[in-house]
């Protein structure tokens, strides 16, 4: 796979991610620390994938490094929300698993491709 492609097929992964969540939360109970929660998922995982489609139109090496960085803050703390919904049992382990692998692995994806970049410049 060329990079053009990886970068558009990630960029869709983030992007589908991110509404996996939303869709995610729609499905939660209402009451409010799960709202709470939920609401903070939605910010970090729709941010993830923002972050990511603006770090490859960034205008220089500089500008790209920290976009990158800030998805993989964004991608981290997805992980952690998920990872609270898990430990106080707000949501299904069958629901949260896959979510939390996908959260994981792109997690993985962002943090290698800021390494990589780093050690480029």
């Amino acid at each position: 796979m060329d990079k053009t492609t990886f970068i558009n097929a990630f960029k869709r992964r983030t992007k589908t991610f991110a509404g996996r969540i939303v869709l995610f939360y729609d499905k939660l109970p209402k009451d409010s620390s799960t709202q709470v929660m939920g609401k903070q998922l939605i910010r970090s995982a729709t941010s993830t994938a923002a972050n990511y489609r603006a770090a490859c139109i960034a205008r220089s090496d500089r500008e790209f490094y920290a976009k990158l960085s800030i998805t993989v803050e964004e991608a981290d703390e997805t992980l952690f929300w998920l990872e609270l919904f898990e430990e106080t049992k707000k949501a299904p382990l069958q629901e949260l698993k896959p979510l939390m692998d996908e959260a994981l692995e792109i997690l993985k994806v962002l943090g290698s491709a800021r390494k990589n970049s780093k050690n480029k410049n």
